[in-house]
């Protein structure tokens, strides 16, 4: 058997690059997946070509109303959550934090640490509906270590793994399990233009990620086979951060 055979998920983000490959390889393992994000033509096409076990929901993830919607949709389709991947993120190109701008600042806590205890909040009623759940939030390498002139990046991403220690404590009562993620470079549209030989030099294993590599680890603690494993920081860096 598949090993999410049924489970309804909700993926963030998931109209292209990490996000796209999450759907696919979640509905590859038999969930239902409801995936959302800003870019509605790029999110159509994955619905057509992945099939009736899948809704895209064009979804503003700053948007508590946008959450409540998506909520609803997805349970109008599906039923009871079982699975959240707060996956959607933004960053920003190097900026020293005495000439960062304010407004820049708050738009990356709201995509990458807002968006997430939205998702929380919005989806914990669902999963107790389900009789239990697995939140998986997606930090990044910069969640573990600072990052070079990204301050709100680092922040959003420390953040979200302190946040997803905090549900865990309190939702493990509702047999829901809440863990973090944290991706080192992996190429994807938003990491692309930061990756070359020379960075890859810096890697114990001398490559970069794929983004099938993180959606292994997302259909690893959406399934049953992590169902001892909450509050707890997952790491898939090739090793970089072992420095």
């Amino acid at each position: 058997m598949m090993r999410l055979h049924e489970k309804v998920v909700i993926v963030t983000g998931g109209a292209r690059g990490m996000g796209a490959s999450h759907v696919r390889k979640l509905v590859g393992e038999g969930a239902k997946v409801v995936f959302t994000d800003i870019l509605e033509e790029d999110g159509k096409r994955l619905e057509s070509e992945l099939g009736e076990n899948t809704l895209f929901v064009k979804h503003d993830v700053t948007s508590s109303t946008d959450w409540e919607n998506v909520i609803q949709k997805a349970e109008d389709a599906f039923g009871p959550i079982n699975v959240l991947v707060n996956n959607a993120g933004i960053d920003v190109p190097e900026v020293s934090t005495d000439e960062y701008p304010e407004e820049t600042y708050r738009k990356v806590i709201e995509v990458n640490q807002t968006s997430v205890f939205f998702g929380m909040k919005y989806v914990v009623p669902s999963m107790k509906k389900a009789g239990g759940g697995s939140i998986i939030n997606i930090s990044s390498l910069a969640g573990i270590v600072g990052a070079y002139k990204k301050i709100a990046y680092t922040a959003s991403k420390f953040a979200v793994r302190g946040m997803t220690k905090a549900a865990a404590l309190e939702l493990g009562d509702y047999g829901i399990r809440v863990n973090s993620v944290h991706p080192g470079f992996i190429r994807t549209p938003m990491t692309e233009h930061l990756i070359n030989d020379e960075l890859v030099k810096m890697f114990p294993l001398r490559k970069a990620g794929e983004p099938e590599d993180v959606s292994n680890l997302v259909v690893f603690l959406a399934s049953d086979e992590s169902s001892y494993s909450t509050g707890s920081e997952f790491v898939i860096d090739g090793g970089l951060g072992a420095q």
